[in-house]
């Protein structure tokens, strides 16, 4: 499969990267794969902030792939990082779940209901049911299988023996942390819990009153890291550890004991030099001064590597969540976006902005507007009007080099069919009534034709829009406001229900309730509008709405008269 942007490399991010990567891999590991990596810590529900770690090196890694190029994108997940806290609002898990901290996340019991062994993998399974629906080609690394299986044994011995040139780098550091700028702002939670992903927040870096150590054990006693190492010989690889919780010590050969772990700022260069990583992206707190991603580019020359090509990524911020099912108390993840919007477009938000670009992925109202410019977008490529990057972006979008994603065959706008969603409560025999009438030259024959996307737009409604903001039609007539109508009022209605018939399609009504206004004022219904021609337009809108649905405001006012039905119209319109 060709490349997306053969002609927009200058505009395109992803192939400028991917031009890069395979120079660079080409430099160091001459024909073998090309590796990416990404690392994700299921210590709990991972966010839609996370979810640009991993898309990141998958849309280089994925136009690797259409250039006729091996490449692996490998994901580490950190399982076997320690549990450091009980999160906010996980279902299934109170303040009991504290008597595990300090444990390997696997072998922390997952939240009470679920089906998975462990609390990593509850968490973990929910990210690769996302990634798999988003198209994400990757290998997972369990560490968990990687540190008990001795894969690290050479590396983690390497470490200890080289324990004094990697104090020295940390050293370098250790005083070096500058205050926050005065003008910079609060994080927000998404990007709080971004700063605490892998052995970002308060680890102990290995430093004991018998010197420096980057190996950290966890406890034979209780399971967990609350361990200091007190002796180690290299000759003879003996290490011997006690235990602060439980108090339990014990003396093992490290050249035959796996359990435990290098220490986050030692792990993570040692796993670049292990898989010869040649391009991992970094978030923002992993890019400052003295950061995990700075101190590693120095470590990992130790263990004889370079640091992988690392582009700091912006934080993922989010527009309106009005409640969540999955992390209450949380932020979103992957599969929370997924309930509401299908995959291109989810993928279309991380393939269209540069990585140190930020941008807010929406729960709310913008919803609808993010789908119109999806859908505009999307007709521009189709006619060959995009420009290069916007067409290479949706490229990226649509398909990955193994193939198309799913789609929706008939891809009404979203917030038509979010406000029918909203008017029906999911009526199917209603809900094709409604759309069918859209267009009545062209009738839907199934619902079908219109999903993904309307299962998306109704688990907005349902899920996203508060109730009290939701659309009730008017059971009866209200006599009282149509009795107080004056002659002006009354015959806008006249001139709205003599006009339904003739006009009985979305194009139709859209016509007949911006034209009824105008031939009001004494114009032709296609005239221009004047500033005070759109009054009059707000103001017979509000009347029509408190006449359909009580409110002044509601679902755009074609879609809400196809969704009444014309005889419930005029009814409640007192004809």
């Amino acid at each position: 499969m060709p490349t997306v942007a053969q002609s927009s490399t200058e505009t395109d991010w992803v192939s400028r990267f991917a031009d890069e990567v395979i120079a660079e891999s080409d430099r160091r590991a001459p024909g073998k794969p090309v590796v990416v990596a990404s690392g994700l810590s299921p210590s709990g529900p991972i966010h839609l902030g996370n979810l640009r770690e991993v898309m990141t090196p998958h849309l280089v890694a994925d136009e690797i792939r259409r250039r006729g190029r091996e490449v692996r994108h490998l994901i580490s997940w950190d399982d076997y990082d320690r549990y450091r806290k009980v999160p906010a609002g996980v279902d299934g898990v109170d303040e009991s779940w504290a008597e595990y901290i300090g444990r390997p996340l696997t072998s922390v019991p997952a939240p009470e209901g679920s089906p998975h062994a462990n609390w990593a993998e509850h968490f973990k399974a929910a990210m690769a049911g996302a990634l798999a629906e988003l198209g994400v080609e990757y290998d997972g690394i369990s560490q968990t299988a990687q540190y008990t299986a001795g894969a690290y044994r050479e590396q983690v011995l390497h470490a200890m023996k080289h324990r004094g040139d990697i104090d020295a780098v940390l050293a370098q550091y250790r005083t070096k942390k500058a205050p926050p700028k005065k003008s910079q702002k609060p994080l927000d939670e998404a990007e709080l819990e971004a700063a605490e992903g892998s052995g970002a927040a308060g680890e102990d870096d290995g430093t004991g009153s018998a010197g420096y150590f980057p190996y950290k054990p966890y406890c034979g006693g209780c399971d967990k890291d609350l361990t200091t190492v007190t002796a180690y010989d290299d000759a003879t690889t003996e290490l011997t550890y006690t235990c602060s919780a439980c108090g339990f010590s014990e003396t093992v050969r490290l050249s035959e004991f796996n359990r435990g772990k290098l220490v986050w700022k030692v792990d993570w260069p040692m796993r670049w030099a292990y898989e010869g990583v040649i391009f991992e992206p970094s978030g923002v707190d992993h890019s400052s001064p003295g950061s995990s991603f700075q101190v590693g580019g120095e470590i990992v020359g130790i263990f004889g590597a370079e640091r992988p090509i690392g582009p700091m990524y912006a934080f993922v911020g989010i527009s309106g969540m009005a409640k969540m099912s999955s992390s209450k108390g949380g932020v979103p993840t992957p599969a929370d976006a997924l309930k509401i919007m299908e995959a291109p477009l989810l993928r279309w938000l991380y393939a269209r902005r540069r990585p140190n670009q930020s941008f807010k992925i929406a729960f709310d109202q913008e919803i609808q507007r993010l789908y119109d410019e999806w859908d505009k977008l999307a007709a521009k490529v189709a006619d060959g009007s995009a420009l290069p990057a916007d067409a290479a972006a949706h490229s990226r979008a649509v398909r990955t080099a193994a193939g198309e994603l799913p789609v929706t065959p008939r891809p009404l706008p979203y917030r038509t069919l979010a406000s029918v969603a909203d008017i029906t409560a999911g009526h199917d025999e209603q809900t094709i009534r409604i759309l069918s009438e859209l267009d009545p030259a062209n009738p839907l024959s199934s619902l079908d034709e219109v999903r993904p996307r309307l299962d998306r737009a109704e688990n907005w409604i349902t899920s996203q829009v508060p109730a009290d903001a939701r659309t009730v039609v008017r059971a009866e007539p209200d006599a009282e406001l149509l009795s107080s109508l004056d002659e002006e009022g009354r015959e806008s209605l006249r001139r709205l229900l003599d006009g339904l018939d003739s006009h009985w399609s979305l194009d139709g009504l859209t016509t007949l309730v911006y034209g009824v206004p105008k031939v009001m004022a004494g114009l032709e219904p296609d005239a221009k509008p004047t500033p005070e021609l759109k009054v009059a337009q707000r103001t017979f809108f509000a009347l029509l709405y408190r006449l359909l649905v009580t409110r002044e405001t509601g679902p755009r006012l074609p879609t809400l008269l196809l969704a009444v039905g014309a005889d419930r119209v005029r009814r409640l319109l007192g004809a």
